[in-house]
């Protein structure tokens, strides 16, 4: 399942990266600093575009962050378009990204992955990114059966 994003480091302005202790999340990639969200960090966040401005969000709900938000770190788009989201206050959302990754490989995203943010009872914003079924090329690329959504794009 989709497993993370990485955003160049020049996307990201200096006080977000500093507010958020992100100079551990940076690596090389051919010479370009990213700053790669895994969702097997200790510390499960997301970059999101949120209220107009970029922010660092928590990635999903663990088990004891929340008991007023869905445990788990994806949606379906076909829950969100059902409206099963609405009872949480859920707002589409991009989380902004240059690569993905899922099942071990990493592939390029031209402009963002669709996600909805809701709050949990203290109002704290909790980032989902949408999911569908997987194309036969990611299917084969990534042996997952769903992939994300992506901005402008579908792999």
């Amino acid at each position: 399942m989709f497993a993370g994003v990485a955003l160049a480091l020049s996307d990201l302005p200096s006080e977000l990266v500093e507010a958020h202790g992100l100079r551990r999340r940076v690596h090389d990639r051919g010479g370009e600093a990213e700053v790669r969200f895994l969702l097997r960090d200790g510390e499960r966040v997301l970059p999101v575009w949120l209220g107009g401005r970029l922010q660092v969000v928590r990635w999903g709900n663990r088990r004891g962050q929340s008991r007023a938000l869905p445990c788990t770190a994806w949606t379906r788009a076909e829950t969100v378009a059902a409206g099963a989201w609405a009872a949480f206050g859920a707002e589409p959302v991009v989380v902004p990204a240059t690569m993905g990754l899922d099942g071990g490989v990493w592939f390029s995203v031209r402009e963002g992955v669709r996600a909805v943010a809701a709050r949990d009872e203290r109002g704290a914003a909790a980032v989902y990114p949408l999911v569908e079924p997987a194309s036969h090329y990611y299917r084969v690329m990534t042996r997952s059966q769903w992939m994300p959504v992506l901005v402008g794009e579908r792999i």
